[in-house]
């Protein structure tokens, strides 16, 4: 045979066929060297769920910045404001913070003459993701998946040194009856992948496994959009909000001015969520993921099976 370049092995006897055909090594060459894989066919992917998002905990903070017009409407210019504001952190709940007291003026105008109350504030929150379906393991391929194609180099006998510097002697391949079907070809090897020198031209790559990564991106949601709430808000005369002022729906899209008697005392305050929109947000996620990669690639490089072979001298 002739000898192998610089870097790839000896000539080997190798077998390629079905798994369940493989045979033996030949007594030339008794011991395995090496056994690889080919013709891998991957099974389908686990198809991926599609994603679904929650509701979001969107809640509705309620307006405190109430301010009362020496004008009406509200915000006419060089009329003067008086704050009517309701605590920090007000929960909606009867108060009489900043009492306006009927008849007061302010710089000589009667200071309550209109009353402006903010739009209350949608407060997001935020969705919690799931899928449409729950499968045992999401996003794990189905099992299954084979190479179709076993390689079996045989080697071990020691052999005389040729006389020719350029040629290398080798096992021959069994023949007649004892040998198998597919026969053996006489190759070289080298690991990875690598071009086939002239002298053995038959190029297979062989892998010694697989890994397969598929799977699922993780669901998740965008931020929240489109929420919206509204309050009941309700001024009275007195400190125990028991004589009504006046009572109006405010909406988180827009402040809103309301008239009222001029002088009229502001003594308390009230507010209550009458709807909420909590919005929604925007699914992310569950596209398919990964790949399937053979690993371990190893090149041989054989003589065809046609070409006759030098008698070593």
């Amino acid at each position: 045979m002739p000898r192998e370049p610089l870097g790839w092995s000896e000539p080997v006897l190798l077998w390629i066929g079905p798994p369940d055909q493989a045979p033996d090594c030949p007594a030339a060459a008794p011991s395995i060297g090496y056994e690889g894989h080919a013709d891998f066919t991957a099974p389908p992917p686990r198809a991926c769920p599609a994603c679904l998002c929650d509701a979001p905990d969107a809640s509705c903070e309620l307006p405190a910045g109430w301010r009362a017009h020496a004008s009406f409407p509200c915000g006419r210019p060089g009329a003067a404001e008086t704050s009517f504001a309701a605590p920090d952190g007000w929960d909606g709940a009867c108060t009489s913070t900043n009492v306006i007291g009927a008849g007061q003026v302010c710089d000589g105008a009667l200071c309550a003459q209109s009353l402006e109350i903010p739009p209350p504030r949608v407060l997001p929150g935020s969705c919690a993701a799931r899928s449409a379906e729950a499968p045992e393991e999401p996003g794990e391929p189905e099992p299954g998946g084979s190479f179709a194609l076993l390689a079996r180099a045989c080697t071990g006998t020691v052999v005389a040194p040729c006389a020719d510097p350029g040629m290398t002697c080798t096992p021959s391949p069994p023949t007649g009856e004892g040998a198998p079907p597919e026969g053996f070809l006489t190759c070289i090897h080298h690991e990875e992948e690598q071009d086939c020198p002239a002298t053995y031209p038959d190029r297979h790559v062989f892998h010694a496994g697989v890994e397969d990564t598929r799977g699922c991106a993780p669901c998740g949601c965008s931020e929240p959009i489109g929420g919206t709430c509204s309050i009941l808000a309700s001024a009275f005369s007195t400190e125990a909000c028991s004589q009504l002022v006046v009572s109006v729906v405010v909406s988180s899209e827009a402040p809103i001015c309301v008239g009222i008697v001029p002088g009229t005392a502001l003594g308390s305050k009230s507010a209550s969520v009458v709807q909420r929109d909590p919005g929604a947000c925007q699914p992310t996620g569950g596209e398919p993921t990964g790949g399937v990669a053979l690993l371990g690639a190893a090149t041989f490089c054989c003589r065809p099976a046609s070409v006759p072979e030098p008698v070593p001298t």
